[in-house]
Parts: structure tokens; C-alpha cells; sequence
């Protein structure tokens, strides 16, 4: 059986192993993944930081399932195809902040969930809603703010229910 990682990819102001990715590490390994978070910091540039997500999976053979939290997130959907990712779990995502390169449509090609915050101050909610209807992705607006944390538990059941949910058949049609 070939090995299974979750690679995690932090915020622009926060660092690998905060509160959101050391509970998410939790419920990833005890579903069987190895765990990896990438180290932004020092890192400004969000194509140098998908170049840096992208060299460290090089040597990680196996399944990959990307998780990104805020710019984490627009890290983790910019380098899923390249990455062949099976999954990404994105938390409150930036993936339209005005500053950042456009993604392509249609570009991801792999199972998608969001959380995002209703009352989030740093990243449009809007944002996630657009994500998601444009890829069919699962979404899940929750009463919390854009860090999340006062939702931790349930997002880690979101997360393990994601992870699980990978390994299920594909509905039949």
C-alpha cells in the first residue's frame, strides 16, 4: 500500500504548526496519513511560496491531500494539479484577494471542501461561495471569524469526514 500525506500550507501571518494545522495533523494521522506542514515564513511571494509547495512534495511518494489555510489555501489550489493532488481541504481561502495571480479556470481537478467564516474581516466570504460553485465544491459557512478557531471541532470533523470520504466509491449516477 503506497503511503498517504497531508501536507498543510499556513497563512501569510502565521506559521507550520498553528493551532488550526496542529489539530487537523491530529485527526489526519489517526486516519492513517503521514503529516507534513510546510514552512512559509520569510517567504512574501505567493508564486515563490507554490514553488516552495511544489519542491517539497517532490520526494513524498504516494497520495497527497493538500490543506491551506487563508493564503495557504490559494497555495494549496494553485499547485494541486501540478501536484496530481487527490484532495484539498482549503480554510477560509484567499483565492481572489485582490494582489494575487489569477487562478485559471478550470484548473483544479480533484475533490474540493471549504470553510469559511461568516463573519471573516480578511477574506471576502463571497470568495469561498464563488470557489465552490464554480467547481461543485462542498461548502460549509460556519459563525465564526477568519481565524476559525471557535470551530475547531466541528472543521475537524469536516476534515476527518473529507478524508474518508477519498476513499469512498464515486456515487453511482
Amino acid at each position: 500500500m503506497s503511503k498517504r500525506y497531508v501536507v498543510f500550507s499556513h497563512g501569510k501571518d502565521s506559521g507550520p504548526w498553528g493551532t488550526k494545522i496542529t489539530a487537523l495533523a491530529e485527526t489526519a494521522r489517526a486516519e492513517g496519513y503521514e503529516v507534513e506542514s510546510v514552512d512559509y515564513r520569510g517567504v512574501e511571494s505567493p508564486s515563490d511560496r507554490v514553488t516552495r509547495l511544489a519542491d517539497f512534495c517532490k520526494d513524498l511518494h504516494g497520495e497527497l491531500v493538500l490543506v491551506g489555510s487563508s493564503l495557504g489555501g490559494f497555495v494549496s489550489v494553485a499547485a494541486a494539479p501540478t501536484l496530481h493532488a487527490r484532495g484539498v481541504f482549503l480554510m477560509a481561502p484567499a483565492l481572489f484577494v485582490p494582489g494575487l495571480p489569477r487562478l485559471r479556470p478550470g484548473m483544479l481537478d480533484c475533490p474540493a471542501t471549504l470553510v469559511h467564516g461568516w463573519r471573516d474581516d480578511v477574506v471576502p466570504v463571497e470568495d469561498s461561495v464563488r470557489f465552490a460553485k464554480e467547481y461543485g465544491a462542498q461548502l460549509h459557512l460556519l459563525p465564526s471569524d477568519h481565524q476559525l478557531h471557535d470551530q475547531l471541532r466541528f472543521i475537524k470533523y469536516l476534515f476527518e469526514y473529507f478524508l474518508i470520504a477519498l476513499d469512498l466509491p464515486p456515487a453511482l449516477v
